[in-house]
């Protein structure tokens, strides 16, 4: 009864003091930033939705205007930033974008996630000719 009461003591206590590891939450579009040096005034929806991807919101009131919202939660706490970066459409070609956006995120977060949970893919065996 004593050991019961001293593991339910300890795992009460160590949830509070922050030992727990919480993940990092990403959602939305992470847009590189190669992508956006890439953009261009003149270039068609079909060539943005090539560098960027889909928008995240579809707004109908607003079919020249596309938006990409992204946002990340990585401390403890648990406070959300959260980064818009919009394309602006004058017949179908972009005349403009403005916004902020995670630049390296993706990089970042395909490094992390290999640290911490190791390589999801088998190394590839090298083909012997014989």
């Amino acid at each position: 009864m004593r050991n019961l009461l001293l593991v339910a003591a300890v795992a009460l206590s160590t949830t509070g003091c922050g030992i727990i590891y919480k993940q990092p939450i990403y959602q939305g579009n992470l847009i590189r930033e190669d992508a956006v040096s890439k953009l261009q005034v003149g270039q068609s929806k079909q060539q943005v939705n090539a560098l960027l991807g889909t928008p995240s919101v579809a707004d109908p009131f607003h079919a020249q205007r596309w938006d990409y919202t992204a946002s990340q939660r990585v401390n403890r706490v648990g406070r959300t930033e959260t980064k818009n970066f919009t394309v602006y459409f004058e017949n179908d070609a972009v005349t403009r974008w403005e916004g902020d956006y995670f630049p390296a995120e993706d990089a970042k977060l395909a490094q992390q996630t290999v640290r911490q949970f190791g390589r999801n893919l088998p190394k590839e065996k090298k083909k012997g000719g014989g």
